[in-house]
């Protein structure tokens, strides 16, 4: 698996419990050769948790990526137009975020960025960390499911008994996903057990 001369767009939406883990995933597309382009969520770039602060996680993504992260509806824009990346991935990618992007609504540097590569027939590859994935955003998962240029990243209930409705994406399948996306194809088994911690 090889991304050398690929612009990977790496977004990442506000579940915070999730951004440790994804954060190897940069660091695995970084030492895989692609340039990657943070992008970042309005409560990533400004929300305070018991997983860390958000000048932590922008400090990181900095300096795991050798870039600026692009963090306003206004900077995401030009990534469309431009054709600045062959794949973005969207990773944690929030029920709100998929809720929206299932609706086509655009009101955060993250749905501006997949809008541009939508726009541009590229892959948007989802992560998903939802609570309520088999609740009310069943609903929005099956409509991006069907929907062209669309993938996931495998995922599965990761607390059946104590959050029978959550689902959260396998996040070290990211790269996997992604250069299967860049194929047209859709990594499988989209569908996992998730090992509870």
């Amino acid at each position: 698996m090889n991304f050398e001369g690929k612009t990977v767009g790496y977004a990442l939406t506000g579940s915070h419990c999730t951004l440790e883990e994804v954060m190897e995933q940069v660091s695995r597309f970084v030492q895989l050769g692609a340039k990657v382009i943070p992008i970042a969520s309005p409560s990533v770039m400004t929300t305070d948790t018991r997983f860390g602060t958000s000048l932590h996680w922008q400090k990181q993504l900095k300096e795991l990526t050798g870039n600026d992260i692009i963090s306003s509806i206004v900077d995401a824009e030009p990534l469309g137009p431009k054709n600045m990346l062959d794949i973005i991935v969207i990773a944690p990618c929030t029920g709100n975020t998929t809720s929206k992007l299932a609706n086509a609504m655009t009101d955060s540097p993250v749905l501006m960025a997949a809008k541009g590569m939508l726009r541009n027939h590229k892959p948007v590859v989802i992560a998903i960390s939802t609570n309520d994935g088999l609740g009310l955003n069943a609903a929005n998962i099956a409509k991006l499911l069907a929907a062209k240029n669309f993938y996931f990243v495998p995922f599965g209930q990761d607390n059946p008994t104590g959050k029978p409705n959550s689902l959260v994406a396998d996040m070290s399948l990211i790269p996997e996903a992604c250069y299967a996306a860049l194929q047209g194809k859709q990594i499988q088994p989209m569908l996992v057990q998730r090992v509870q911690g």
